[in-house]
């Protein structure tokens, strides 16, 4: 081992009369120290029993003595350089030095100029360099060990005199357990003296700490089935902060700090029953074990990643398969067999993606099935879609609007009537509803809204299968599967005797409730899928540009996908051109982002030109082209129109054909 010392300057004597005082108990002018420093000078004098006076020289291990520091970290120091290379070549300019320590505070691994080789080994910068808080005093490498938290250490916040120099900011490497096993730490002989200079140290260090930390744990754990989540579905693969190993049966084995950080959360909302207790993958997020095995393949972006809910935040989750084995067929394709008509209607919102999953067992079965949610939902586009995947694919799906009907007409709709049932019936009777879905599917939409009357004979015919035509004497048989769906409330309809309670819990075998469009996590599939239907009824491309995405994906959406329908419809309709801009949205959908500035109203009194004026004056300019005066104003065409009604201003080709403004 070799030492070296350094005489003393004035600042460094300052430094030791400040830190002795405090070492002695008496008063000391600590200035703006912060409060991470003063715990770590207070250990330093009354833990460590350091004197302040006596300055300690640096300590550089032999190279047998760092061997031995070495080895333990072998494993890591491999994963790590690449990263210690890269954050090197980012710091080296502005004059740093990188080290990589163990857990004692030595440094195992080392990056600095070789032009300044003698100054940094005689301030301990260079490899074998001892940075243990217990000798080296306060400091960014010793004081991280000790807090296991990142930090930077600017000249005279360090113990000892012979450092005051220096600046050095570090982040702790942890190992699965959260224990601290190496420092990463950047340094620099000279800098300002003003703390703020360092600010961009603290989240760059940490950041190629976290990389390394990550690096490590996915070699560590290769052979494991790994699952990566994040926040934000575009960054999980790349940059997923989370890492959670799991056994097959979805048993956690390990996490990094970030799955730590979510398992920590999981187990303050739900303590254990045992301690050392761990929860399984499927308690950490919102989904069964199939689930996030069978993580989607296709997607509109080529993201493999499955959507879920985790302590109240939304996670993307990507699967890492273990490297070496592959896994048993059970475990590596776990997803059922693809139903397409159901498959169709999400992309990956954990509500969907519940409701699909009961929709395919169901789609089979006789079990009546109630659909519910708010008005526009899907209900009967859902309906179709279990129709449509089901053994009745084949038979007819009739679907009845019993809030569309009046109540006059409804039972003979429904029922049907024999010639000469009633006044006004048509001369050769007609098949109700119900018989024309003999073979098939009944959706009776909106069944909340079914007089009571009509109430009393639907239950008799799902109960016998048998429908009785209005003037009929004898009951015709019926094979149909009904599905029903409605807005409303039904416990609380049949609280109030407006609603059957047995043919409720009859139509009631199974519940699919669908989410409104707002609750969506898949928005943005959504609004894509409408448009490319609506595309293909058009026959014609049109691009929807990023700014009405952005517009569409803000809405609330009161009215739900139906309202979404009509929107993107009207955008096609009112459109110029082969794209949909911002301002061909409907106003009520353009929200924020279509704020712009009015046409200019005046006063009587100014002189200047009123809206109409104003209006006229710019479409002359731009020869009468309402899309671009839209655009310039930042209004949408319809708008445009509306005013030039209001204003009475036509074109003049207009006016020669006798035509009016129309959006």
């Amino acid at each position: 081992m070799r030492e070296a010392a350094m005489p003393l300057r004035n600042e460094q004597r300052q430094h030791i009369e400040t830190l002795t005082r405090l070492s002695e108990g008496q008063p000391a002018d600590l200035g703006g120290c912060r409060e991470v420093i003063r715990r770590s000078w207070e250990r330093c004098v009354g833990e460590y029993r350091l004197d302040p006076g006596r300055p300690r020289p640096v300590r550089v291990l032999t190279q047998q003595a760092l061997k031995e520091h070495r080895e333990p970290v072998d494993e890591l120091l491999h994963v790590a350089r690449a990263g210690v290379d890269q954050l090197f070549t980012q710091i080296a300019p502005l004059g740093y030095v990188l080290l990589l320590t163990d857990r004692q505070g030595i440094t195992v691994d080392f990056r600095g100029q070789r032009e300044q080789e003698t100054a940094l080994r005689q301030a301990g910068l260079y490899l074998g360099a001892d940075w243990d808080e217990r000798y080296a005093g306060t400091c960014a490498v010793g004081t991280c060990v000790h807090d296991g938290q990142a930090i930077t250490c600017h000249q005279s916040e360090h113990f000892d005199a012979t450092h005051i120099s220096l600046t050095c900011t570090a982040a702790p490497i942890t190992d699965p357990q959260g224990q601290v096993i190496a420092v990463l730490d950047i340094s620099a002989l000279q800098s300002s003296s003003a703390q703020e200079s360092q600010n961009f140290g603290l989240p760059l260090v940490t950041l190629y700490a976290r990389m390394i930390e990550d690096a490590y744990f996915l070699h560590r754990y290769r052979h494991c089935l790994m699952l990566r989540f994040d926040t934000a579905r575009e960054f999980v693969h790349l940059n997923g902060r989370g890492l959670i190993a799991i056994e097959e049966d979805g048993s956690v084995i390990a996490a990094n700090g970030a799955g730590r950080a979510l398992i920590d959360a999981h187990l303050r909302r739900w303590p254990p029953w045992s301690p050392g207790w761990q929860p399984s993958i499927t308690q950490l997020f919102d989904g069964e074990m199939g689930e996030l095995l069978g993580i989607p393949a296709a997607s509109d972006d080529g993201i493999r990643a499955f959507r879920a809910r985790a302590n109240d935040t939304t996670c993307f989750i990507t699967l890492i398969e273990p490297r070496g084995r592959r896994l048993p067929p059970s475990a590596a394709t776990p997803s059922p067999t693809p139903v397409p008509a159901l498959d169709r209607l999400a992309s990956d919102d954990p509500a969907m993606h519940r409701v699909l999953k009961l929709a395919r067992r169901l789609r089979n079965e006789q079990v009546g099935v109630l659909i519910t949610g708010e008005t526009g939902t899907g209900k009967e586009v859902l309906a179709r879609a279990l129709h449509d995947s089901g053994t009745r694919a084949k038979g007819p799906f009739v679907a009845v609007n019993c809030a569309a009907i009046p109540e006059s007409l409804i039972e003979s709709e429904l029922f049907g009537y024999l010639p000469g049932a009633f006044t006004g019936g048509r001369s050769k009777g007609m098949r109700g509803l119900i018989q024309q879905a003999d073979g098939g599917t009944l959706f009776l939409d909106e069944i909340g809204d079914m007089p009571l009357t009509l109430q009393t004979r639907l239950l008799r015919v799902l109960a016998e299968r048998e429908v009785m035509p209005l003037g009929a004497e004898k009951a015709v048989r019926v094979d149909i599967r009904v599905i029903t769906a409605t807005h409303r409330d039904m416990s609380e309809l049949i609280a109030r005797g407006g609603f059957r309670e047995d043919l409720y819990y009859r139509l009631n075998g199974a519940q699919l409730k669908l989410p409104a469009l707002r609750e969506r996590a898949d928005k943005h599939y959504v609004i894509r899928s409408v448009y490319r239907a609506l595309l293909t009824d058009r026959g014609r491309e049109v691009r929807l540009r990023a700014d009405a995405m952005s517009a569409l994906l803000a809405h609330a959406w009161p009215g739900n996908i139906r309202q979404l329908k009509n929107a993107l419809a009207f955008a096609l309709a009112t459109a110029e051109g082969d794209e949909i801009t911002l301002h061909d949205l409907p106003e009520e959908c353009q929200g924020h982002l279509g704020a712009a500035p009015r046409v200019i109203e005046a006063g009587p009194k100014t002189g200047e030109p009123n809206e109409g004026e104003a209006l006229h004056a710019l479409l002359r300019e731009n020869s009468w082209n309402v899309s671009l005066v839209a655009r310039r104003l930042g209004v949408s065409r319809p708008t445009i129109y509306r005013r030039m009604r209001r204003h009475g201003l036509v074109p003049p080709n207009w006016r020669e054909a006798g035509s009016n403004p129309e959006p």
